[in-house]
């Protein structure tokens, strides 16, 4: 990419799709053009690319959970163009966008590079969140009572219920565009009639990707974590947790993950309530919360 020419942002569309798949690639990122089209099935407005010279070199998107929750993800802007700026304004066209769609809490996880562009709009820390690498699945078994779900098993419907009451808002037309893609990845444990665990996954661009990763206990984390491991057959496995769980990381250390970075989930506006925050080990990934 030359560098030169004015920058000028406007709407995405389907067919910047593989423009985003090359500035995936450029940044070393783990997403796949099913992550891009999530956004723009779900909110196509919101979707935003940075063009100059006909060229995109930048992205950012939004997707908005229920009536209060936004979340903005996939801002990238081409190695050769950064530093103009550019992503501060695809940036604030993403925030001016979810600001008209009403009071919204706005959500995104940051880099360490980029926790100081969004607090420059607004944004403030909420907590941390800790990449763990694996890059050899170790041989092991499926874990008992960890079922995959299908038509012969519970009822997904459930587990996007508490997925909502985990997350604090519904997201069930990304888990089950997720499901679709990687069913081998959904689980869930129950006991007496009562979920107490799932997970879902996705084959990325490198490695597979665990999350949400939520359980009650120990106990059942492991077993759905070790179910997890015996489903994938990626070169390389990543799970991003958070960082203040009593024992995520543990369980991720023990079963051979290594710690790869940080990242901090930070938010702008009023912080929203009623979620069940302490079930979650791992999220479902930075692009979407």
């Amino acid at each position: 990419m030359s560098g030169s020419g004015n920058v000028h942002l406007r709407q995405m569309a389907r067919q910047d799709v593989a423009a985003g798949m090359e500035l995936v690639q450029a940044a070393g990122w783990n997403q796949t053009e099913a992550d891009w089209n999530r956004f723009l099935d779900a909110n196509s407005e919101g979707c935003f690319v940075a063009e100059a010279e006909s060229t995109v070199c930048g992205t950012a998107a939004t997707i908005i959970y229920g009536h209060q929750l936004a979340w903005i993800g996939m801002v990238l802007v081409h190695p050769d163009m950064r530093g103009r700026g550019i992503g501060t304004r695809l940036l604030r066209s993403a925030v001016e966008y979810l600001e008209s769609r009403g009071p919204l809490v706005i959500k995104l996880d940051a880099t360490p590079q980029g926790r100081p562009v969004y607090q420059r709009l607004g944004f403030e820390p909420e907590y941390e969140i800790e990449r763990w690498k694996l890059t050899a699945t170790p041989s092991l078994h499926s874990a008992p009572g960890a079922i995959p779900l299908d038509d012969d098993k519970p009822d997904i419907e459930d587990v996007i219920a508490l997925d909502a009451e985990a997350f604090g808002a519904s997201r069930s037309a990304l888990l089950h565009s997720v499901h679709r893609d990687a069913p081998e990845f959904t689980a869930a444990i129950s006991a007496e009639g009562r979920l107490l665990g799932y997970t879902f996954g996705r084959h990325g661009l490198h490695a597979d990707h665990l999350g949400p990763w939520v359980a009650e206990d120990q106990e059942i984390a492991r077993r759905l974590l070790e179910t997890f491991l015996d489903r994938s057959t990626g070169r390389c496995l990543i799970v991003d947790c958070v960082k203040a769980h009593p024992f995520a990381a543990t369980l991720l250390g023990s079963a051979g993950f290594e710690f790869s970075r940080p990242l901090t989930r930070m938010v702008r506006r009023a912080v929203q309530s009623g979620r069940r925050s302490g079930l979650v080990c791992a999220i479902l990934g930075p692009e979407f919360g």
